[in-house]
C-alpha cells in the first residue's frame, strides 16, 4: 500500500533526526497523526517559532533570541576566562556542574575533513576573533575526547598560541572517544578543573 504523498513528506522530514531511521520516523509520523494531533501543531508551531525567533549570539555563537545572550550579558560571569565548546548541549552540561563561572564559544560542530567541515565551517574566523579581546586571559579548549575533537583542540590550540593567547585543555577525567553531553556532571567538573595547558 502506497502512503499518501503529504504522509510520506512527513516521515521523510522526521529522518533529519539524529538516531531516527525509516520505521522510527513512520511510528512518530502515524503516533503524531493518529494520537497526538494536538501534540504536532504545538511541534509544529514551536519549531516554525524557533526558525523565525533564534539567531547566533554576535558573542558565544550559541542560539539566542537576541543578540547577545542571557549568558553573555551576565555581569557577574567571569570575562577573563573563555570555553571552547562543540556545541550547546556541551555548554548545559558545562554550566550543570556548576564548577565553571567564565565565557563561552559554541562552535557549532568539530572539523571533519571527511565529511568536509573545515575551519570556516565551525566559526573559528569568530572564535579567533572573540579569543584576542584583551579581557580574555586563557582559553580553555572543552571539545570532545572522539578524533574529531582532538583535531579541533590541536588546531584551536595551534592557532590561539601563535597568536600569543594561553590556551588550555581540559584534563582526561573524560573517556577517550567520550562525549562531554553524556559525561556526569561530577567527572565533567574534575576535568574542567583539573585542566591542563596546551604544550
Amino acid at each position: 500500500m502506497n502512503n499518501p504523498a503529504v504522509l510520506e513528506q512527513l516521515i521523510s522530514a522526521l529522518r533529519c533526526l539524529p538516531g531516527v531511521g525509516p520505521k522510527s520516523s513512520t511510528r512518530m509520523a502515524y503516533h503524531l497523526l493518529q494520537r497526538d494531533r494536538e501534540g504536532a501543531q504545538k511541534l509544529a508551531a514551536s519549531l516554525q517559532q524557533a526558525l523565525d525567533k533564534l539567531a547566533h549570539c554576535d558573542y558565544c555563537n550559541n542560539f539566542s533570541e537576541h543578540s547577545a545572550c542571557s549568558l553573555c550579558q551576565d555581569s557577574q560571569r567571569d570575562k577573563s576566562i573563555l570555553c571552547v565548546v562543540e556545541m550547546p548541549t556541551d555548554l548545559m552540561m558545562l554550566e550543570n556542574t556548576r564548577s565553571y563561572q567564565g565565557q563561552y564559544f559554541v562552535l557549532m560542530g568539530k572539523l571533519s575533513p571527511m565529511d568536509g567541515i573545515g575551519p570556516k565551517d565551525i566559526h573559528l574566523d569568530t572564535l579567533l576573533k572573540r579569543a584576542q579581546d584583551p579581557a580574555i586571559h586563557e582559553v580553555i579548549v572543552a571539545t570532545n575526547f572522539t578524533s574529531e575533537g582532538e583535531a579541533t583542540a590541536h588546531y584551536i590550540g595551534q592557532m590561539l598560541k601563535s597568536r600569543g593567547i594561553q590556551v588550555s585543555r581540559i584534563a582526561r577525567g573524560l573517556p577517550m572517544g567520550g562525549e562531554i553531553e553524556y559525561v556526569d556532571s561530577g567527572t565533567l567538573s574534575t576535568a574542567l578543573l583539573e585542566r591542563k595547558a596546551v604544550t
